[in-house]
């Protein structure tokens, strides 16, 4: 065998040794990654896993939100209670008073009836007190005299008769109307006097002299 023979033999030996080394190698990577890959068994179990915990997750959220409405709510509910406290904290101060006022008032030991000037002027004390109060502290104002212009958007006419007036007027105030701030919250009730037509309205009168 001649010594060209000879290397050929063995370049075809080494091919043949590389070409099997590589299939090994290439079997073993297949293997390898077909071990890596999850069985179909593993992927369920995985996919239950995290569907456990988002439903947790779910429920603890529906939680943390039930608590969080529950709370808004008896907030609420409770600022509704309580919205008057400072007032009533302010009124029984004057209820204090109201007591002396009526205490002052009752029948002596002696059977003879006390005197009840001091609670008149306990009473009169009490009414600036609480009409002080009202609108210094809460912007609460009173108005409505007789001899007002009479204003429908102020005053409730609840009876009227014909009188020698210009212009209708508050003859009578039955019940005081009151304001809060610029709101009116209680119109005047009123007894209006109507013109008769004996008195000349203001511009009837000045149309007069200017004639």
């Amino acid at each position: 065998m001649s010594q060209e023979e000879k290397e050929d033999i063995k370049d075809q030996t080494a091919e043949a040794q590389e070409t099997a080394e590589n299939k090994e190698a290439e079997t073993e990577a297949a293997a390898e990654e077909t071990a890596q890959e999850p069985t179909p068994e593993q992927q369920i179990e995985a996919l239950q896993k995290e569907n456990a915990e988002l439903k947790d997750q779910y429920l603890r959220k529906v939680a943390d939100f039930d608590n969080y409405r529950k709370r808004m709510l008896r907030e609420k509910q409770e600022a509704f209670d309580y919205a008057n406290t400072n007032l009533l904290t302010d009124l029984i101060a004057v209820l204090d008073d109201f007591d002396r006022a009526l205490a002052a008032g009752q029948v002596a030991k002696d059977g003879k009836e006390a005197d009840l000037k001091p609670v008149v002027d306990g009473i009169k004390m009490i009414n600036k007190q609480l009409r002080g109060l009202l609108e210094a502290k809460y912007n609460l104002s009173t108005y409505g005299e007789k001899g007002d212009a009479f204003d429908h958007d102020l005053h409730e006419a609840i009876a009227s008769n014909p009188a020698p007036v210009a212009e209708p007027v508050c003859a009578e105030v039955y019940l005081k109307g009151y304001k809060l701030k610029d709101r009116v919250i209680r119109p005047a009730k009123v007894m209006v006097h109507m013109p008769d037509g004996s008195v000349p309205a203001p511009d009837a009168a000045a149309e007069g002299k200017t004639e």
